[in-house]
């Protein structure tokens, strides 16, 4: 995924998603507090989650503050900034851009549920509403 913040342009890693979905739920956090959760939740081990911190800290995706002898964290990049450019990659990748196609190809292949063609005609609703 690309995104634009301030040192230019970025690609957030499957790894880097890991350690953000976790900051964006809760932060500021601690090295050990990532480190208990990560474990938790994509079986890392400790070292795994300190080196993944620095490379963040390293690409500007994080904001650290020195709290006595340990760092705590916060995201430096916004959950939908990076979900927006994310979809945008995806889409650009795999659809040419064009939301009609990944639509159409998801609808004859009978993947959407009644409940989310519903909430698509809501969404779509909304925006000729707000024209």
């Amino acid at each position: 995924m690309t995104w634009k913040h301030d040192a230019g342009e970025a690609k957030l890693t499957t790894s880097e998603w890991s350690v953000l979905t976790c900051l964006w739920e809760d932060s500021p956090r601690t090295v050990m507090q990532l480190v208990a959760d990560l474990a938790q939740r994509v079986g890392w081990a400790k070292s795994t989650t300190i080196t993944t911190l620095r490379r963040m800290e390293e690409k500007g995706l994080l904001h650290v503050e020195q709290t006595g002898r340990g760092k705590s964290y916060s995201p430096a990049v916004e959950r939908e900034q990076a979900a927006t450019a994310e979809t945008h990659s995806f889409l650009d990748r795999v659809y040419q851009g064009s939301v009609g196609l990944m639509m159409s190809a998801m609808a004859k292949r009978q993947e959407l549920s009644a409940d989310e063609v519903a909430e698509l005609r809501s969404i779509l609703d909304r925006i000729e509403e707000g024209k």
